[in-house]
């Protein structure tokens, strides 16, 4: 039957051919399984109705579970059992696995529930799509529209003469018109009329395309140039804060450092004076960095300070000390000399 309807209509296309030969026959087609995956409410729709599956075959899978169980337990327990029970239980799992696969067949079979639904929801699409193939036939003067994925077989079809977007886009249009304001619709219009003239021209559709790429890689070219500037930027705020954290712990840090340097200077003077090389303590310690900024650190170096400055103090008394004794054993030599020569 399908076939002689094909033949038919390909002898009405062949005869239409022949009488418009003044005017080339346009010939078009659609994919109606692409169409229906790029609906949104098609999409959603079909979720809703795979997570019932998915309850329908969970609820499959706990029968044959207790159908096995019963199974398992009538071979364990038949040699204890009565001809009588054994008849009947078997009889009860038989009830059992016909249940099931009727409940199977009535929910996946080629007249069952899932397949009504899905015709269910793909319907109102459907009329939406041949609704648009229509307006876009009448539109653009096209003499014949074909569905890919029907029953037609299609050996060869140039992708120029696909109108599956155009109908998408007519689809996405008659929802997006719901929730636009006139000024928004306005623009709306200018983009399908641009939309439409890039179909009718392929040689325009690829120059839009050529543009649409050079302008993808400005913004590109600019987006990776702004994110150049912020990433110098914050390089260049960080090294700020950083000299800026630098100078602030060397005015916390440093305050007694002059003091520091007089002490160094007295003990040096001195150990020149008792003919020593001894070094002052605060030139063989190596002094904390000042780098850091924190208040802690700027106390710690003040504490620092006070006990080298207490241990300088100590070494010039001893060196003191030491110088007196010097001078006492020097003179006692001498009084002894003087002593011994009297």
């Amino acid at each position: 039957m399908i076939k002689q309807f094909l033949f038919i209509f390909l002898a009405l296309i062949v005869a239409n051919t022949s009488q418009a030969q003044t005017r080339t026959t346009r010939i078009g087609y659609i994919d109606m399984e692409y169409i229906l995956e790029n609906v949104s409410d098609y999409k959603e729709a079909t979720a809703q109705l795979e997570l019932k599956a998915q309850k329908w075959k969970q609820e499959i899978e706990a029968k044959k579970i207790e159908i096995n169980k019963l199974k398992e337990s009538l071979k364990a327990e038949k040699a204890l059992l009565t001809k009588e029970l054994i008849d009947e239980r078997e009889t009860e799992i038989k009830f059992l696995e016909t249940e099931m696969m009727d409940y199977q067949q009535k929910q996946f079979g080629s007249d069952g529930n899932l397949m009504h639904q899905k015709a269910s929801l793909a319907k109102p699409i459907q009329d939406q799509v041949f609704t648009a193939v229509q307006d876009i036939a009448e539109a653009k003067n096209y003499d014949f529209i074909f569905d890919k994925s029907s029953d037609l077989t299609m050996l060869f079809s140039n992708k120029k003469y696909d109108i599956s977007d155009q109908v998408i886009r007519i689809l996405n249009r008659t929802d997006k018109r719901e929730q636009l304001t006139k000024k928004q619709l306005k623009d709306q219009e200018i983009k399908e009329s641009k939309e439409n003239a890039i179909d009718e021209n392929p040689a325009m559709a690829d120059r839009q395309k050529a543009l649409d790429e050079k302008k993808a890689a400005r913004e590109k070219l600019i987006e990776d140039r702004r994110l150049e500037q912020e990433a110098k930027k914050k390089e260049y705020d960080d090294r700020r804060k950083a000299i800026q954290a630098e100078r602030e712990a060397k005015k916390n840090g440093t305050v007694s450092e002059p003091a520091k340097t007089t002490e160094a200077a007295k003990t040096m003077e001195a150990a020149k004076t008792d003919g020593t090389t001894a070094k002052p303590a605060a030139t063989t310690e190596t002094a904390p960095a000042t780098t850091e900024p924190a208040v802690d650190k700027a106390a710690e170096r003040q504490k620092l300070y006070e006990q080298r400055k207490k241990e300088l103090e100590e070494r010039r008394k001893k060196i003191l000390e030491e110088r007196e004794a010097a001078k006492k054993a020097k003179e006692a030599e001498a009084q002894k000399s003087n002593t011994t020569n009297n």
